[in-house]
């Protein structure tokens, strides 16, 4: 009687997990797809964290954010990896991935502004006035100027525009400390390692360790536009409702406050 009685248990014991481990089964697509996975540029990351933050809290949805050079990110999603909404730098890596048809392309739309700055390790270098023919290389000296890549990430392909502009490139070129996305050019200035960095003046607000020295004029490179849209492999059934909030003037504050330009659509 007690061997029958356990053989019993046993069954239900193994029915009832079986139940539950196949209502698991069930259940994890569906709480996977309440997270929206987002590219972003890294120069976006504290203003994007707060509007996440923002957003989450009204909608109670998570959102899982990638910070890399834009350039990275295109190469990553060219190369199947799994994400719901991308948010470029520049246009030109926007273009890249809506050439080979992985954007939604009527989701796509221009979401913000911003300014590239000369920026020092704080209370180590004067104001200067950057104009045709300025001497950055005589102020970088010794020291090395950091920048994003210019062949690849944005805001060192915006910098190297404006300083062939004001015809300050051929001079400083070989003093230029390459970095793989602007968030690491502006870490060699705020550890010392760089004289000088040219950044986003986002980034700049994000780093107590640096000040801003200059600011580059607005003609002297193509006009800095963050892109967003979402991605043609998106499984998200949130994504574009979190896309809209971006862009809605509930976001507007977050992105201001780091010094970014809403662009009004």
């Amino acid at each position: 009687m007690q061997t029958h009685r356990r053989h019993w248990l046993k069954a239900a014991a193994a029915t009832a997990t079986a139940f539950w481990l196949g209502l698991a089964a069930i259940a994890t697509p569906a709480a996977a797809q309440e997270k929206v996975t987002v590219f972003a540029a890294a120069s976006m990351k504290n203003a994007l964290d707060a509007a996440d933050a923002a957003w989450s809290k009204e909608s109670g949805k998570q959102v899982t954010v990638s910070y890399a050079a834009s350039s990275a990110l295109a190469k990553q999603i060219e190369a199947g990896a799994p994400a719901d909404v991308f948010i470029s730098a520049d246009l030109d890596w926007m273009d890249y991935v809506a050439k080979k048809s992985l954007i939604k392309a009527d989701t796509r739309s221009n979401l913000l502004g911003n300014r590239i700055v000369l920026v020092a390790e704080k209370g180590k270098a004067q104001k200067v006035d950057i104009k045709s023919g300025f001497d950055l290389s005589t102020l970088v000296g010794d020291s090395k100027l950091a920048m994003g890549a210019v062949d690849s990430v944005p805001a060192g392909k915006y910098g190297k525009a404006a300083l062939e502009k004001l015809g300050a490139w051929s001079a400083v070129e070989k003093k230029v400390a390459g970095a793989e996305s602007v968030r690491a050019a502006l870490a060699l200035v705020s550890r010392g390692e760089a004289a000088y960095g040219i950044v986003y003046q986002t980034d700049a607000a994000a780093d107590k360790g640096v000040e801003v020295v200059g600011t580059f004029p607005e003609d002297s490179h193509p006009a800095i536009i963050y892109p967003i849209a979402l991605l043609s492999e998106s499984k998200s059934a949130d994504a574009a409702a979190y896309l809209d909030f971006l862009k809605s003037d509930k976001a507007a504050p977050f992105f201001e406050a780091q010094g970014f330009t809403v662009l009004k659509k």
